[in-house]
């Protein structure tokens, strides 16, 4: 741990003997001793060279069942405690010096925009459209409970009181005693979900990680940009600025998730207005208490009446209104559970729309600001209206995502019963016509008593929920696997039959290869369509999906096909007049676009971001990028000076002969990714029985299913299970395969030299380069191997040591493409990461695969007991590799 900065190393060795501690007081010295030889025996083993250590291997084998769960959870309580204390020490660096590993403040980035010769002009411009939005979403990668997520946020509170500087010794005492209390807490708490959460609980996750973290970290971020501005262009954010927005798909997402439902939707939309309406009577209660003065503006006085403390009686008379809105929120709930599928009336008071909460809010504003009171209107006044602007009465905006194929079902049950044939069968254009058709036309389209099939009724139900929301509830409706312009006139014609009234965003998910090259061509069809281009009222969002276009075609075709369709998505807004917002789907893992946002965001097709961006963030990266308000107001500078520095000095335009280089490539990527993936006959039962693919299925992660069918092989298979499992065995196959192949062939055919200039001249090459080479970074053949040992048949191994030579073949070919000896020359911080989570994950492998082979085998084992131990080695080796899926 020598390389580790001195006070991450400092911390790391303190929790770790703290832990310890907790693990000797409660098993015994002896126990103790047996984690730590496992633990030297794994960092021993990493310096060997060829085969694992057979006393390692020994140690792990021979194991008693009654050890199993206890060894495991010691090495995940670990990287656990090793992540709160990198996550703290980001924290640290940042606050040491305000541009540190790429955390560029608003203000480091405005003059170096001055210095590029951008006019402040088109940065105010900018400034005053832009538009950062995160959308929540519950996929099922957050491992970790939320009851030590909650302790997780005390210990890293703690490590940040250490850092004071006038502790007496005695303080510095009580500061650790408290940390060794939370970390005994944390090992005798069940790390391991047993029910698998539900829809509802999962959003629930979702608006605590507002309430704990967000709600400080926006009006605090939103408050520096401010004051960047201010002191560059004398003009700071307009009070009416909304640069951040978040959005959520937590009870939203339907998309083969069959407990999304019509009532979960609407009982999760009634908790957000709840939680919502909570947290302002909290800010309100704070502004009662501060603005006691009495003089004002005649406006106020007006309002107020005879009160001697008008801001108090304005506010008074706005925290009844949210008590009101709080009550008929918990009373809608109950009244909906009881079986009603009608809401529930609101009384006059209860606040709906947005425009009932921040208008008293700003009338005490002008009211400060006319008397001349500007410190007290910019304190806890102006942050409650960003808040208000940011989070609304809905907390967050709700996106609704379905698959293209429901919608579908539905229209085609509907024609066949008015005896209009089946829609199914008509050919696109006869499909656009019905529906632009009965779009223009009032007579209903569906009739009131008809016998709908089960999932033809819950689409309708789930449309009829969406339009009694009021609009500012909404985000989009987006579509999975949509690929026709009938796919997305269908949902709007659903909409309007059901009783909505204004034009909600509808947006098309384009996922597979065949999809995104399609994608341009669709949007020209709709948007060249009168009644349509007037529907979407100037913009159009087009969401791009990351996970599956890679589990299609490989992650090299996939990351070039989603840019060319960017591109080509850019000029075909541009030529219709209509403003674009790209949605784009990523997920943690390099596999499903993840990866340093700043470095994705600057690498976007030039004129693709244009001052708006709208980006998915789910299940552990929303801990890790959110999780703490410090370390969330560090990833919405991240983002929003990302995006105004690709909107601002976007990167260069590609020149033709890397188009060429990059047509070339990916044409081999995806034939040798396909061939392997579709093509080979033993990949499928290698995948299978190589990996903890079918077990994944017993690990309550979220709600959703891990496959779209309950039948069918890969293709079937969500990307986050695809991605996970390959993850567990450090094979990391989803990332690079393919792409191993193309960049030996350009080698080979003399093309090093194209490439080398293409990394330093083109930022969507070099990240790609370089995000192959951390996930490559993060793969060990060894450990892949062993797996292979314990778990696959003779006839299947010929394939692993395949995959694993090519996996080896590609650390080769990228240290010479970048002229290095080793991975990661350029990022140690990274590499001594890996380096420390080493000899605390090694065993989480052997062990696993050990399990593995036990869960299958037909011996008598504790299968109860070995089920756990193997749902805590999958969320350790989550842990240690900082993602899941």
């Amino acid at each position: 741990m020598s390389e580790l900065h001195p006070s991450l190393r400092d911390n790391v060795r303190m929790l770790g003997e703290l832990l310890g501690g907790s693990i000797e007081e409660h098993l015994g010295e002896d126990f103790l001793n047996k984690i730590e030889a496992i633990r030297a025996a794994a960092k021993d083993d990493r310096g060997r060279m060829g085969e694992s250590s057979p006393a390692l291997l020994k140690t792990l084998s021979e194991m008693k069942d009654s050890e199993l769960v206890p060894v495991t959870r010691a090495f995940n309580q670990f990287l656990n405690l090793a992540n709160i204390a990198e996550q703290y020490h980001g924290i640290r660096r940042h606050r040491e010096s305000d541009s540190v590993d790429d955390v560029e403040s608003v203000a480091e980035l405005l003059t170096r925009l001055k210095a590029a010769g951008v006019s402040h002009d088109d940065i105010r411009k900018l400034m005053g459209e832009l538009k950062v939005e995160f959308v929540l979403t519950a996929h099922p990668t957050e491992v970790t409970r939320r009851t030590l997520i909650m302790k997780y946020e005390s210990i890293a509170d703690c490590l940040a009181s250490l850092d004071q500087t006038d502790l007496s010794v005695g303080e510095k005492q009580a500061i650790v005693e408290r940390l060794r209390i939370l970390v005994a807490e944390a090992w005798h708490t069940d790390e391991i979900r047993h029910d698998r959460p539900t829809s509802v609980d999962e959003a629930k996750w979702g608006f605590a990680v507002i309430e704990n973290s967000l709600w400080h970290a926006v009006p605090k971020f939103l408050k520096r940009m401010d004051q960047a501005l201010t002191n560059e262009f004398d003009e700071g954010l307009s009070i009416d600025a909304c640069p951040i927005r978040i959005a959520s798909w937590m009870g939203g997402d339907r998309d083969g998730n069959p407990n999304v439902t019509a009532p979960v939707t609407q009982e999760v939309m009634l908790l957000s207005r709840w939680m919502a309406a909570d947290l302002y009577l909290r800010d309100i209660n704070i502004l009662r208490n501060e603005l006691s003065m009495w003089d004002a503006s005649e406006e106020l006085h007006q309002q107020a009446g005879e009160s001697r403390e008008p801001y108090r009686e304005v506010l008074g008379r706005l925290r009844k209104q949210l008590m009101a809105t709080r009550q008929w929120a918990e009373q809608a709930i109950e009244w909906l559970k009881q079986g009603h599928s009608d809401l529930l009336a609101p009384a006059p008071e209860v606040l709906l729309e947005n425009s009932r909460l921040v208008e008293p809010l700003l009338m005490c504003y002008r009211s400060l600001i006319e008397k001349g009171l500007h410190t007290i209107a910019n304190g806890q006044l102006l942050d409650t209206i960003r808040r208000v602007h940011c989070f609304g009465l809905e907390l967050v905006k709700l996106d609704i995502r379905q698959d293209s194929e429901r919608h579908r079902n539905v229209l085609n049950e509907v024609t066949q019963y008015l005896g209009l044939g089946a829609f199914s069968e008509w050919s696109e254009d006869e499909k656009v016509a019905f529906l632009v058709k009965e779009l223009q036309g009032n007579r209903p389209l569906i009739p009131q008593k008809w016998p709908a099939s089960d999932e033809v009724a819950e689409v309708l139900s789930t449309c009829r929920v969406i339009a009694q929301q009021p609009p500012e509830a909404l985000g989009s409706y987006v579509i999975s696997m949509a690929g026709l312009p009938s796919d997305v006139l269908t949902v709007i014609l659903l909409l309007r039959e059901c009783g909505m009234t204004h034009p909600m965003r509808i947006v098309p998910l384009f996922e597979t290869l065949d999809d995104l090259r399609y994608a341009p061509e669709c949007i020209d069809r709709l948007l060249s369509n009168d009644w349509y281009k007037a529907y979407t009222q100037g913009h159009q969002e087009v969401m791009i999906g990351y996970s599956d276009s890679a589990k299609d075609a490989g992650q090299m075709m996939a990351a070039w096909a989603q840019y060319q369709a960017q591109e080509k998505l850019v000029v075909t807004a541009g030529e219709h007049g209509v403003r674009l917002t790209l949605f784009h789907g990523r997920g943690g893992t390099v596999g499903r676009g993840g990866g340093p946002a700043n470095r994705a965001i600057r690498s976007q097709p030039p004129g693709s971001v244009n001052g708006t961006f709208r980006i998915t963030e789910q299940g552990e990266m929303i801990r890790f990028k959110f999780g703490l308000p410090k370390v969330a107001e560090q990833s919405l500078a991240v983002y929003t000076t990302a995006v105004i520095e690709a909107s601002l000095l976007p990167p260069p335009q590609p020149k033709d002969e890397w188009r060429e280089m990059m047509d070339w490539l990916t044409e081999r990527s995806l034939a040798s990714y396909r061939h392997i993936v579709r093509e080979h006959p033993d990949f499928v039962s290698y995948f299978r029985s190589g990996t903890p693919e079918q077990e994944l299925g017993k690990l309550a992660l979220g709600s959703r299913p891990a496959k779209r069918k309950a039948t069918g092989g890969v293709e079937s298979l969500r990307a986050i299970p695809w991605i996970f499992a390959w993850t567990q065995t450090r094979l990391m196959l989803p990332a690079w395969l393919g792409g191993d192949e193309a960049i030996k062939a350009a080698l080979d055919a003399g093309k090093t030299a194209t490439l080398r200039t293409m990394i330093e001249e083109w930022p969507f090459f070099k990240t790609h380069i370089d995000m192959l080479e951390m996930v490559v970074a993060k793969a060990d053949t060894r450990i892949a191997r062993y797996y292979d040992y314990r778990l696959v048949s003779d006839d299947l191994k010929p394939l692993g040591r395949l995959l694993r030579q090519r996996l080896k073949d590609t650390v080769l070919w990228v240290n010479e493409l970048k002229q290095q000896d080793s991975l990661l020359r350029d990022n140690p911080v990274f590499k001594h990461s890996m380096i420390v989570r080493n000899p605390y994950t090694d065993p989480l492998h052997y062990l696993q695969a050990e399990l593995l082979k036990r869960v299958r085998s037909e011996d008598d084992v504790s299968i109860e007991t070995v089920e756990r131990a193997l749902k805590v080695t999958m969320a350790g080796i989550a842990a240690g590799m900082r993602n899941t899926g």
